[in-house]
């Protein structure tokens, strides 16, 4: 079993910069493939990016590349998702998934998921 932790999200401008983070646990977890999804009112989950359980691979949706970035921490049970340049589009609410194996881009493929978290963006 692994527990998601998301932190970070809040109110912000547009153009203004979040960075959420997303602690996993047990220590294990650093084993984990990662990934962050959003949710706006009405609509369905969606891909934002993910990370491989070394690093080394990462991806990120086209509609937020360029602005947004995947990273992990030192220890690996930490993932973080850097947001800059943000726009009332990105308004959602985010959350972060974990899977033992490398994920693609659908919400289905991922076992574990956090409790998410709201980022808002006024314009």
């Amino acid at each position: 079993q692994v527990t998601l932790v998301e932190s970070g999200g809040g109110l912000v401008q547009a153009g203004g910069s979040l960075k959420l983070s997303c602690a996993a646990s047990p220590r294990t977890a650093n084993q984990y493939n990662m990934g962050w999804f959003r949710q706006a009112p009405g609509k369905e989950r969606e891909f934002v990016a993910r990370i491989s359980w070394t690093g080394g691979s990462t991806d990120v949706a086209r509609s937020v590349k360029g602005r947004f970035t995947i990273s992990r921490g030192n220890a690996q049970t930490t993932v973080y998702l850097q947001m800059d340049n943000l726009k009332p589009e990105d308004t959602a609410i985010y959350y972060c998934a974990a899977q033992p194996t490398w994920a693609g881009p659908r919400a289905d493929e991922y076992r574990y998921w956090g409790q998410g978290i709201q980022v808002t963006v006024s314009s």
